[in-house]
């Protein structure tokens, strides 16, 4: 995929609109037909460069039979109607819960992690794939629009409806997609070297959501100082008037619950920091597969638990021996850090501490000092990139300067957890079936 521009014309809260996606792609072998991954929608028509195609829905997969078929490296555009209802979300039983589009009193967020794109837009739902998208939004006055990256043109129309276009400035993984409607606030002020960061919070919420919204310049500064520069052009919050049990690291806007950001000082600032750390770990170094994920969950988790030690939380050498007396647990139920057991156990608490843990005792492992180098290395050789368990153990090794793969294996694969590096004290509670 080379560009998504995705259509909406938005009506009214829990209200069906007419939609379009428009994909603009090449073909990387002769394609007589091809899929997409489409949900739920009630679909219109399909076009393969303006010319109608046939097409089937099989389960969620679109399939589309062109006119004529695609050669090898050809360029093409896909064009799919068809109407979108944001009620529509699906549940899962770990700590997503429900996910597609989520309601608001006025309006809709999106959280399409996992798999949940394809019921607001057809895609190829995959990590490791990615492409610009160019937003197009339509909402009736008093009413705004906002997606990922930058606000390019507000164009009130005739009837009195307003276009909102967005582009998304560099290119987005379908499960990192934002796109908000609402009676919002946008509060905008600068962060390290001039950094646009822009937060987007429904007007009742600006006064009570401030005080740990402010506090994004001083993470930003907190995180550069350990993993190099911010990798995007912008940053902000999207303040979401939902219960969603957890927040999303929607790129270059992160969607955090209002609820969030309605607590103590602590928990604030660690789901602040963790969906921040996202945007160098998960977002600009995407995971190659989902068995992946514990790079992009772990990463987020003990940096989350780094800064909380030294504002105020707990240490992290605690929370970890606490993650380490669980750890041959979580792997029982739900398979080690890089091996999930079923594709239901992926955002299972071993995804989180657990992979953390694995951080924690390479550092240990190595010292703080290669350690460091490991993570800054990390994310500027994948930067804008796809990467996976293996490359990381190999660059882990390079700039360590020893084969660690020994070390970290039964660390990310083994069905039980490993001694941790000075710490032999440490114990691992029994395993309850």
């Amino acid at each position: 995929m080379s560009r998504y521009t995705l259509a909406f014309d938005w009506r009214a809260p829990r209200t069906r609109f007419d939609a379009s996606t428009t994909i603009s792609a090449s073909a990387t072998q002769a394609l007589s037909r091809f899929d997409l991954d489409f949900a739920g929608n009630t679909l219109h028509s399909v076009t393969v460069d303006d010319v109608p195609a046939r097409t089937v829905r099989d389960g969620d997969e679109l399939v589309v039979t062109p006119a004529k078929p695609i050669p090898q490296g050809g360029a093409f555009t896909v064009r799919v109607a068809y109407t979108a209802d944001p009620t529509q979300r699906r549940h899962r039983g770990d700590a997503i819960g429900d996910y597609g589009w989520v309601p608001t009193p006025d309006g809709t967020v999106l959280y399409p992690q996992p798999d949940g794109a394809k019921m607001i837009f057809p895609t190829n739902d995959h990590p490791s794939l990615r492409a610009p998208i160019t937003f197009l939004i339509t909402t009736p006055p008093g009413v705004s629009a906002v997606a990922n990256g930058r606000l390019v043109e507000r164009a009130p129309r005739p009837d009195g409806r307003v276009l909102w276009t967005y582009d998304s400035e560099q290119p987005v993984a379908a499960q990192l997609v934002q796109m908000a409607i609402g009676k919002f606030t946008f509060v905008e002020s600068t962060g390290p070297h001039g950094l646009p960061v822009r937060d987007v919070v429904p007007g009742d919420l600006v006064t009570g959501t401030k005080a740990y919204r402010s506090l994004t310049p001083e993470h930003l500064a907190w995180l550069e100082q350990r993993l190099g520069p911010y990798p995007f052009r912008r940053y902000g919050v999207l303040v979401g008037d939902t219960d969603l049990p957890v927040a999303l690291e929607t790129q270059s806007l992160s969607l955090v619950p209002k609820g969030d950001l309605q607590g103590g000082r602590i928990d604030a600032e660690r789901d602040l920091v963790h969906e921040l750390t996202h945007q160098w770990t998960g977002d600009s170094v995407a995971i190659r597969r989902w068995s992946d994920l514990w790079l992009s969950e772990g990463h987020a988790r003990f940096y989350e638990r780094l800064y909380s030690e030294a504002h105020g939380g707990d240490s992290i050498e605690s929370a970890m021996r606490a993650a380490y007396e669980q750890h041959d647990q979580w792997r029982h139920n739900d398979g080690a850090p890089a091996e999930p057991r079923t594709e239901a156990a992926l955002f299972k608490q071993v995804r989180y501490d657990g992979s953390a843990l694995v951080l924690y005792a390479l550092r240990e492992k190595v010292g703080e000092g290669a350690f460091e180098r490991i993570e800054r290395s990390w994310v500027t050789k994948y930067q804008g990139r796809a990467a996976g368990t293996q490359d990381f153990v190999a660059l882990a090794s390079e700039v360590a300067g020893e084969d660690l793969k020994p070390f970290l294996t039964p660390w990310l694969y083994g069905d039980r957890t490993p001694p941790m590096p000075g710490h032999p004290d440490w114990q691992v509670d029994p395993v309850q079936d």
